[in-house]
């Protein structure tokens, strides 16, 4: 293994790193063990979930690491992540960007929502998440320690996708969550970034 494929594949994050919890309306009540968060029913925490295109306006999407406590090998949206104690939404998506897939990228807040999501005996999510959409001008080097694989696809595929019968079992329940919500009540924006840049 080379110094370039230890880099790629560094862990960047812990089940101790503790994450900022809130209540419905968002305002932070305390801190919590990342591990403790996601126990059980979960515990309301603040989260953010990144949508990235690239210039043809086709989604980034990532196959969550077989290693992920909950949901492994899951397809999901292109980033998603928690702000740690004592980090803006800012710093923490520009850094899980930096630690997941090796880039920076402009984002544009889009909206915020709450859900829970049951993953059987191993925990749950309980979720605060602001949604960002932004542009990729860079290719993606995926952290083999977080991503199994990533792909890109166009709005029509991904929504005949979510249609197909065996969808559940191959995406996050927040990502689609998130795609019909930005389809729905956000497509002005959303066709922005579906359009091909230049």
């Amino acid at each position: 293994m080379n110094d370039l494929d230890r880099i790629a594949d560094r862990i960047v994050s812990s089940e101790a790193e503790e994450l900022i919890l809130v209540d419905s309306g968002d305002r932070m009540l305390g801190h919590l063990s990342k591990a403790a968060c996601h126990d059980g029913e979960g515990v309301l925490h603040r989260a953010f979930s990144l949508f990235l295109f690239n210039a043809a306006g086709e989604l980034l999407l990532q196959q969550r690491s077989e290693a992920k406590r909950l949901w492994p090998g899951f397809w999901s949206n292109s980033c998603c992540s928690h702000p740690r104690r004592g980090e803006t939404l800012e710093i923490a998506t520009r850094r899980r960007l930096e630690d997941e897939l090796n880039v920076a990228a402009k984002l544009e807040y889009a909206y915020k929502f709450e859900y829970r999501a049951d993953f059987g005996a191993r925990g749950a999510e309980h979720e605060l998440c602001h949604v960002f959409l932004g542009r990729l001008d860079d290719p993606p080097e995926p952290n083999g320690s977080e991503i199994s694989a990533i792909r890109y696809i166009g709005a029509e595929d991904l929504d005949r996708e979510f249609e197909a019968r065996l969808s559940r079992s191959r995406f996050t329940p927040w990502f689609r969550l998130e795609w019909q919500t930005l389809r729905e009540h956000h497509a002005a924006r959303l066709d922005a970034y579906l359009r091909p840049a230049g």
